[in-house]
């Protein structure tokens, strides 16, 4: 591993410490809500040929298509969906897991979710969406790492 960006790259358990640390800086719910759709509006484009099964995440009540690509031995996820608050969790998701090796992927659960509190302000949809989407993430990275 030749590049020098991985050695720089912060730790997906440092992105959590700081995403935990930005969230308690918002007052309220109504605030935290708005800045998790504020971070959906954020996603890069996803285009409409990759809108398919294939990449459909199975368990999420909104349309979620979650596309990964290996490239140097790290898997870049891009991902999309039809719902703002949906697009939010998936940008966060990103944040976390995108462009890093299956290997720190699977050894790095998402503490965020019940730090944040998600699991006790997101609706039970939601919440089975989110555990959704990042089963498949894991199953991506498994599946890489074999």
């Amino acid at each position: 591993m030749a590049d020098s960006q991985a050695s720089q790259q912060t730790s997906i358990e440092e992105v959590q410490n700081e995403l935990v640390e930005d969230f308690q800086f918002l007052d309220d719910w109504m605030d935290r809500y708005r800045h998790i759709i504020d971070l959906g509006k954020q996603l890069p484009p996803f285009p409409e040929e990759w809108m398919n099964d294939v990449y459909k995440v199975k368990g999420c009540q909104s349309q979620v298509w979650l596309k990964p690509e290996s490239v140097d031995g790290r898997l870049v996820f891009h991902a999309a969906s039809d719902a703002a608050i949906v697009s939010g969790l998936i940008a966060i998701l990103l944040k976390l897991y995108s462009d890093r090796t299956p290997e720190e992927i699977l050894a790095t659960p998402p503490s965020f979710i019940k730090q944040i509190g998600l699991d006790e302000h997101l609706s039970p949809s939601r919440s089975n969406g989110l555990h959704s989407m990042v089963e498949t993430m894991f199953n991506y990275a498994s599946t890489a790492k074999a």
